[in-house]
């Protein structure tokens, strides 16, 4: 199963596409230097075939190469954050 994965900047969201379904993870950049991964979604049919990750990847990617710190309101995003350190630098430093 090949995943295709697209950023639509106008629209804040990652979509991946995969054998006619999709999935999503949306954020927001509520501040300079900020994005806050807000949402994940992903078709029935895609569940549990490494959809999810591949957006959390794509999306973390893209924060590392842009140099932003990542919030992660979204409860998929956070988990995925702890359980992969290699992630764990590009977090926004909270008071």
């Amino acid at each position: 199963m090949s995943i295709h994965i697209e950023h639509h900047a106008q629209d804040q969201e990652f979509i991946a596409t995969t054998d006619g379904h999709t999935g999503e993870l949306a954020y927001s950049t509520p501040e300079k230097g900020i994005i806050d991964f807000t949402h994940t979604f992903v078709d029935k049919e895609l569940r549990g075939k490494g959809v999810g990750e591949a957006l959390a990847r794509a999306g973390l990617a893209h924060a590392r190469q842009h140099q932003l710190r990542v919030r992660t309101s979204c409860k998929f995003m956070a988990a995925f954050v702890r359980q992969h350190t290699e992630f764990q630098d590009l977090l926004e430093a909270r008071a």
